[in-house]
């Protein structure tokens, strides 16, 4: 008796065992927290590159009444896109946003002491071994190869995060509210 197909059965399909890089897989592992870390401080560029270019856009428009405001907005318009340029290098894990990265944090570190503390453990972050790897062309196929290796954010930072949101909205609602009295 010959078997025949039976029309009512699941369809299946070869399926290749994809064998993962293990030597890849364990090298983004080590690194990824440092990778996450490094990836923050490209947003924190992005933010602050938006905000000083907000002041600078704010500044231009006073530059009609004060010949120095016209020189401090080119100022601020540079120092945007500077941060905005290296929060582009820095999220990408580009070896050059680490450069910009660098010398706006070397800038940075004027800042006492809230400046320095911040921009101190910036450039940890960078010129550390495990960031010198981040940045190296090895690691960028290492990422490559171990796209399903992804940073899991705890939910107390998550936390954390909505706090300092909630009273940055309501600082700025006071000095709103304040500002028309």
């Amino acid at each position: 008796m010959s078997e025949a197909a039976n029309p009512y059965a699941a369809p299946t399909a070869p399926v290749e065992d994809v064998a993962h890089d293990s030597a890849a897989e364990a090298v983004r592992r080590e690194h990824i927290n440092h990778e996450a870390s490094i990836k923050a401080v490209g947003l924190l560029y992005y933010l602050g590159g938006a905000m000083v270019t907000i002041a600078a856009l704010a500044e231009l428009a006073a530059a009609t009444k004060a010949p120095g405001a016209l020189v401090i907005a080119l100022l601020l318009v540079a120092v945007g896109a500077g941060q905005l340029l290296a929060g582009w290098g820095v999220r990408a894990l580009k070896p050059w946003g680490k450069v910009v990265g660098c010398v706006l944090s070397v800038i940075g570190l004027l800042g006492f002491p809230v400046g320095t503390l911040i921009n101190a453990y910036i450039l940890y972050l960078f010129l550390s071994k495990k960031g010198r790897t981040i940045f190296s062309a090895d690691y960028q196929q290492v990422i490559a190869a171990t796209p399903h290796v992804k940073y899991k954010t705890s939910i107390v930072v998550w936390i954390f995060l909505a706090l300092v949101a909630a009273f940055i909205v309501i600082g700025i609602g006071v000095a709103v509210i304040g500002g028309k009295s």
